[in-house]
């Protein structure tokens, strides 16, 4: 059956692990350089507060990127991410280490791409996931298709849609 036509407390019931992309997830996917060449990108908040609620609920998290950027790193220390792996735009082999060293398996995974070099991933995980805005062939690729873009709150979306599946949304409301 489709994931479209399960509910989520289904789909997600077996999701452990998020791995995401940056570029066209975390980001709006523009690449902006200022008069030295430094480049720079926009992170939503929200996105930052779901990863933290996601992780303090004891779940994994990753993030999968073929650009190297240090500001990635950065913001990854930021918000407690470990797992970062970065420069591989064959994804696939990638994501297989790094859920080996995280220790789950890919029925265990949500994965979420923006495009083509994430579809690798996106078939072969048990739940796949592209922003509204994502390219055409990510979004066949995906499960879902949130109603946040990119660099809009999709991954916040994301995360609060399976802690909600999974009841474990209000632990995180604070009174």
């Amino acid at each position: 059956m489709p994931a479209l036509l399960k509910p989520d407390s289904e789909i997600a019931a077996s999701i452990t692990c998020i791995l995401s992309d940056v570029d066209g997830v975390m980001t709006d996917g523009r690449i902006v350089y200022d008069n030295q060449g430094v480049e720079t990108k926009r992170f939503h908040v929200r996105d930052g507060l779901g990863i933290k609620a996601w992780m303090r609920s004891g779940f994994g998290f990753g993030i999968l990127t073929a650009r190297t950027s240090e500001i990635v790193r950065q913001r990854a220390g930021e918000l407690g991410i470990e797992n970062v792996q970065q420069g591989y735009e064959d994804k696939w082999p990638a994501a297989e280490s790094m859920l080996s060293s995280m220790g789950y398996r890919p029925e265990q995974v949500c994965y979420i791409g923006d495009d083509l070099p994430d579809i690798a991933v996106m078939r072969r995980v048990a739940l796949a996931v592209a922003p509204a805005d994502a390219a055409f062939d990510a979004q066949e690729a995906a499960g879902w298709i949130l109603r946040s873009g990119g660099g809009e709150g999709a991954l916040r979306e994301l995360i609060e849609r399976l802690l909600r599946a999974k009841n474990r949304w209000e632990e995180h409301l604070r009174q």
